[in-house]
């Protein structure tokens, strides 16, 4: 089993480096930590009294490492999840934050197993999550990777200047779209004629 700094580790190589893309809400980001986000902890990086854009562009690896851990892993206490969700979950609260663990309350109901869908892990959400893998062990970590991709499908729907983030210039799988499929079985990943039908009305 990964730890908490390997999964956060994997986390940083899928983000990537420093980028500041105005179609992304997030804005300046680096290694998938944002400038909200070093704001909202008071991380001023370099030390030189403000927060801003260079302060991103300071963070080193371990920084990231360190923030998701303590603030996207302990914090929401994805901790607390049985452990073959960990990962998952965890790279989705990096990427989504609270809609990572609304999305899981949602399919636990789905699946008939009561929740509140509050986006909240406590004590409630952790037992349904070990109902679920007792009802489904080789399938509810899939079900979840394919509910991720979904919603992934519906954020572009909704808002156009997100769809670059879903599908590429050239019709293939976008970068959020094999994101969540880094998470899901390849027998449950789409075929790329599939990935186009599905995008087709954004042409």
């Amino acid at each position: 089993m990964h730890s908490v700094q390997d999964i956060a580790r994997d986390i940083v190589v899928r983000e990537g480096g420093f980028v500041n893309d105005p179609d992304d809400p997030g804005g300046p980001t680096k290694y998938g930590v944002t400038l909200r986000t070093l704001r909202a902890l008071g991380r001023d990086v370099n030390a030189d009294g403000d927060i801003d854009i260079v302060d991103v562009r300071s963070l080193s690896v371990d920084d990231a490492v360190g923030i998701f851990a303590e603030h996207y892993f302990a914090k929401p206490k994805i901790s607390d999840l049985p452990a073959p969700l960990h990962a998952t979950v965890f790279d989705m609260y990096v990427n989504a934050g609270a809609a990572a663990v609304r999305l899981l309350q949602t399919l636990l109901n789905d699946m008939l197993i009561s929740v509140s869908v509050d986006g909240v892990i406590g004590p409630q959400t952790v037992a349904a999550c070990e109902r679920a893998l007792e009802v489904a062990p080789n399938h509810f970590v899939d079900a979840y990777g394919i509910a991720r991709r979904n919603y992934y499908y519906r954020l572009a729907d909704a808002r156009p200047a997100s769809r670059k983030f879903a599908t590429t210039k050239a019709g293939t799988k976008g970068g959020w779209i094999k994101r969540a499929e880094e998470f899901i079985a390849p027998k449950y990943h789409l075929t790329e004629a599939e990935h186009r039908q599905r995008v087709s009305a954004w042409a």
